[in-house]
This record gives structure tokens, C-alpha cells and sequence, in this order.
């Protein structure tokens, strides 16, 4: 290497179509990750599952995505973070793919198992790549890129999921999305191919902080707090409401993929304006903790009360408080991993948020085992909606209170 090359900006190196590409693979992840929340009704008439298996199979995932994205966070802070993302992708493209073939309970268990392994690679590489080649000032709009990503995801897989399941059958889509998901390779390794991503001092060995001084941080509990409350609400929306909407609200499958797709892309225009407002009010003089703190809270008040009326009120206006639920959720999206990267730095982005994302991903595991349960002893909705609207206040503790500021964090190797 020349010393030309070593004093070059990392930024200069990073290729504009890597961030669009990383928001790709997060929208293939959520279309193969909600796969089964679209087919449970029919996977649940077919196999002859209970409420509570449901649960436990969504809850699988979770068993080893959480641990699998503290491990892929060392891994892309360590190795090469662009061949971690490749291999988690081509892991859960196929578990995807052979999902279409499972023949029962145990089978559709250990592949949510694997889903899970490969999917965990997505937002520790994605965090890292980000932290360490987009300027602060722009962190909203890479970051909201990414959340659209995350929730168009589920959109077109329930949308175009659910309509195809209607004629292909359950076990047909997930063959068929299997096998796309693993065309996104393609354009991946002819971007990254020939980036090492090792070209800074944070990788040298013993560079950056350890887990030990992540640890330590208050803010890395505050911040896994917030994270685990937006959790508990999103994947109850995404792992539950198509059941909800056939089993209790009389949809058809085909009406369901309707009102699911609409309810994600209000998701993403939430993202997608929040992210835009937030560098927009950063850029005239606010600060990075002033804008994403408020965001924060008045996103989890709104998602709080959006699912409490869902409890009370009329079927027709419990459809308009998911929309309301939707874009809230929406709004908070961009800021969860902005204000990860801004405390942990380029250094620490990639296990400080493999960790935080790790804590709050114990929702997923949580989460869909008490809703089955609920909905399984009540024969409703009503009270899973209530402990998830209280699941979402946790988030203004976590973000507003337990977080003193939004700003990096002063690591001792600094």
C-alpha cells in the first residue's frame, strides 16, 4: 500500500451503490423472516398447529438470530464485513427456500432455526459499513434508506405473498422467494468483490473497545431498552396481524394481503419522512439528541395509544389505529440504529450494535410465545393488544431517561 493510499479518506473507497444495496438486503430479510406470519393460516389449518406452536416457531427465530448478531457484529468489526453479510444472506436464502418443503412442525422448526443464523448478519454489517463511511449529518437518511427497506420487506411479502399464496400455495412462495432472495448476491459481489474493508486503524488487533467496555456503558442499556420496546410492538404487528385479520376479523387471505401491505407502506413513509426531518432540523441547529429524543418519545406515546384503542374500539376503526400504529413505529425506525452508531463510533458500531440489537431482539423470542399464549386462553386479541401497548412505553425510559445524552461515547483509546 502507498502512502497515497493509506492517507485516502476510507469514505472515498465506499461505493455509492452499497447503501441502496444494504437496504435491499434488509428488504429481502423481512420479506423471508415474515414468510410465515403470511402463510400461518394456512400452515395452521394444514399441519393442524395451535395458536401456541405459531408462537413458538416465531419465537425460533429469535433463539438463535439473537446471539447470531452478537457474534456477526465482532465478525464485522473484525473480518471482512462485506463476505458477512454475503454468507448470512445465502444461509437464509436457503432455509427460505427449503421451508417449502418442510413436512411438519419439527422441520419448519429447525429452518426458522437457520433463518435465524443468516439473518443476524444484517444490521451489525449494515450499522458498521454505515458508521464508518456516511458523515454524521447524513445518518438519518442512510439510516431511514434502510428502515424503508425493512418495512417495504413485509409489504410486498404479505401483498404479493399473500395473493400468490392464494394459487401457488404457501409451500410454492416460499420456494420461489427463496430462490430470488438469492439474486441479490449477484450485484453484491460485483460491487464488494474487491473491498477488504480492513483499510483503517480500527481494525487493527486490539483496536476499539471490547465487549467488557461496551458493557459498562449506561447508554448501551438505555439504548437496548428502547430497542426491545419498539421490538415488542413491530413484531407483534408483523408476526400476528395476519392471523388477527383472518381468524378474528373474518379477511379473506387475499383482503389481508391488502390491508397488511397498506399498513407497511405507511410504515416506510414514516421512516422514510422521519429520517429526512431529522437531518433536515440536525442541519438548521438542533441537536442529534434534541431530534432523535423527541422522535423517540412521541413515537412510543403514539404507538402506546394506538394499540390500546385497538382493544376498545370497532373492528373498522381498529384497522385505522394499526395505520396509526404503523407510521409511529415508522418514525422511530431510522433513529434506533442512528443513535447506536453515533454513541459507539466507527470503532464499536458493529458490536455495539450486534449487543443492543441483540437484547432487544429477546421481544422476538418473548413476544410471540405470550401472544399465542393469550390469544390460546382468552380466544381473542383483546389482552395481547393491551401487554403490547404497555411494552411500548418502556421505550420513553429507555430512550428519554435512561440515555443522558445523545453523543459519542469517550472510550478510553481515544
Amino acid at each position: 500500500m502507498t502512502t497515497e493510499t493509506a492517507a485516502k479518506p476510507l469514505r472515498e473507497a465506499f461505493s455509492p451503490f452499497i447503501v441502496p444495496l444494504l437496504a435491499a438486503a434488509v428488504f429481502i430479510n423481512y420479506v423471508d423472516r415474515g414468510g410465515l406470519a403470511t402463510a400461518a393460516p394456512l400452515i395452521k389449518d394444514e399441519l393442524a398447529l395451535t395458536s401456541t406452536q405459531i408462537g413458538i416457531l416465531i419465537s425460533a427465530f429469535f433463539w438463535t438470530y439473537t446471539p447470531g448478531l452478537v457474534l456477526s457484529g465482532w465478525m464485522a468489526d473484525r473480518f471482512n464485513a462485506y463476505k458477512t453479510l454475503a454468507a448470512g444472506l445465502a444461509i437464509w436464502s436457503l432455509a427460505t427456500f427449503f421451508s417449502g418443503f418442510a413436512a411438519g412442525f419439527v422441520a419448519l422448526l429447525v429452518l426458522r432455526l437457520l433463518l435465524g443464523v443468516g439473518e443476524s448478519a444484517a444490521f451489525p454489517v449494515s450499522s458498521t459499513l454505515i458508521a464508518r463511511h456516511v458523515p454524521a449529518a447524513r445518518l438519518g437518511a442512510a439510516n431511514g434508506l434502510i428502515i424503508v427497506g425493512l418495512s417495504l420487506g413485509p409489504a410486498v411479502g404479505i401483498f404479493f405473498g399473500g395473493h400468490l399464496m392464494e394459487t401457488l400455495g404457501w409451500r410454492g412462495v416460499f420456494i420461489m422467494f427463496g430462490a430470488i432472495s438469492l439474486l441479490w448476491l449477484v450485484p453484491w459481489l460485483l460491487v464488494t468483490g474487491r473491498l477488504t474493508d480492513r483499510g483503517a486503524a480500527d481494525h487493527e488487533p486490539g483496536a476499539g473497545p471490547s465487549f467488557p467496555d461496551i458493557f459498562r456503558r449506561p447508554e448501551l442499556w438505555g439504548a437496548s431498552l428502547g430497542h426491545f420496546s419498539v421490538n415488542f410492538a413491530f413484531y407483534f404487528v408483523v408476526s400476528w396481524i395476519p392471523l388477527y385479520l383472518v381468524k378474528s376479523q373474518g379477511y379473506t387471505l387475499g383482503e389481508m394481503a391488502n390491508v397488511g401491505g397498506g399498513l407497511y407502506l405507511v410504515y416506510a413513509a414514516g421512516s422514510f419522512l422521519s429520517g429526512w426531518l431529522s437531518d433536515r432540523w440536525i442541519a438548521t441547529g438542533a441537536t442529534p439528541d434534541r431530534a432523535r429524543k423527541t422522535i423517540f418519545v412521541c413515537a412510543h406515546l403514539v404507538t402506546a395509544a394506538g394499540l390500546l384503542a385497538c382493544a376498545y374500539v370497532a373492528p373498522q376503526v381498529a384497522i385505522g389505529c394499526l395505520f396509526v400504529v404503523a407510521f409511529a413505529l415508522g418514525a422511530v425506525g431510522p433513529h434506533i440504529f442512528a443513535t447506536g452508531q453515533t454513541l459507539a463510533g466507527p470503532k464499536a458500531a458493529g458490536k455495539w450494535i450486534g449487543v443492543q440489537n441483540g437484547w432487544a431482539n429477546f421481544a422476538g423470542i418473548l413476544g410471540p410465545i405470550i401472544t399465542g399464549m393469550i390469544v390460546d386462553s382468552t380466544g381473542s386479541f383483546q389482552a395481547a393488544f393491551i401487554v403490547t401497548a404497555a411494552g411500548a412505553l418502556l421505550g420513553v425510559a429507555g430512550w428519554g431517561l435512561m440515555i443522558r445524552k445523545i453523543e459519542p461515547v469517550p472510550w478510553k483509546a481515544d
